[in-house]
């Protein structure tokens, strides 16, 4: 069967297709990605702007038609902490549906955290033992852990790249003091249900784990790839003297996603160095892949 899923979210609006049926292994049969940034297309009371409503409308009628045209037969379109978080974000859901025919659920940070665990277990198997998995986004940080393929525990904060950009700019200071003081209260508990395998995934974390020596995207989808404490201090000690033009030429490194990456190796330093990790295991699949799967496990 082919399935589309559309994925709303803090930096991009996302079209993935694939060829996929119970039980086997969903093949990508299509991509495609519009760059709208609609987490700073906010105003002062944290509403979307007409602008950034208007760009979310004309993604969309893009991703649509590009599933049309890739012959997709069912599509699953969610929306995640961009309109989540929004003071506008059902007149916008509405408006979206109205002009586009297309009905944009928006998940909780919880589900989220939990979909992208699914994606995380059924990609390492059952011999990974206890899983702890962290996802940085572009609005929030989910964390989840747990043996089963639904995590025992899962979480959201408000922590994504983009957002933590936004509001600190070049204040690492007070970035890394923010990050701390909001991932401190939650770590008791993932450390209280323990873990054999901690891994990440996620756009930040792949190319975190690029510069610190990962093996290319050219190596293919299965090449094993890990990011270690040491080396996400180091690429951060590297990083943060960087002009965004230049690091964004970088192998690993979105150009448009650029600005962010130093928010988001703070948050992957912090979380790390809290959680006693030494090493992460990076997934290639993540929210997507979860939807995909979820949606096959009950069709």
């Amino acid at each position: 069967m082919r399935l589309g899923v559309l994925d709303v979210g803090s930096n991009t609006v996302h079209l993935l297709v694939v060829d996929a049926h119970r039980g086997g292994h969903p093949w990508p049969a299509h991509s495609e990605k519009s760059v709208i940034r609609l987490a700073e297309h906010l105003d002062a009371r944290g509403r979307v702007t007409a602008e950034g409503a208007e760009a979310l409308v004309e993604a969309v009628k893009t991703a649509r038609q590009a599933a049309e045209d890739n012959g997709v037969e069912e599509m699953l379109a969610f929306a995640t902490s961009a309109l989540r978080d929004a003071g506008n974000g059902k007149e916008v859901l509405a408006r979206v549906k109205a002009e586009t025919g297309v009905v944009l659920g928006v998940l909780s940070g919880e589900d989220e955290a939990r979909l992208t665990f699914l994606a995380g277990r059924r990609w390492f198997g059952w011999s990974a033992g206890k899983l702890l998995l962290l996802d940085i986004g572009g609005g929030s940080l989910e964390l989840a852990a747990g043996g089963d393929e639904l995590p025992a525990v899962a979480m959201s904060l408000p922590l994504g790249a983009g957002r933590l950009t936004r509001n600190y700019g070049d204040d690492l200071d007070g970035l890394t003091e923010h990050v701390e003081k909001l991932l401190a209260p939650v770590v008791p508990e993932l450390k209280a249900h323990g873990w054999d395998r901690a891994a990440a995934t996620s756009k930040t974390f792949r190319s975190l784990a690029r510069l610190a020596g990962a093996a290319p995207s050219r190596a293919g989808l299965w090449a094993p790839r890990t990011l270690t404490r040491e080396g996400v201090h180091q690429v951060l000690s590297f990083i943060r003297r960087m002009d965004p033009a230049a690091l964004g030429e970088l192998d690993g490194v979105s150009p448009r996603r650029a600005h962010q990456l130093v928010s988001g190796a703070v948050v992957a330093e912090v979380a790390m160095r809290q959680l006693g990790v030494e090493k992460l295991d990076i997934c290639p699949w993540a929210l997507r892949e979860g939807m995909i799967l979820r949606w096959l496990d009950y069709a």
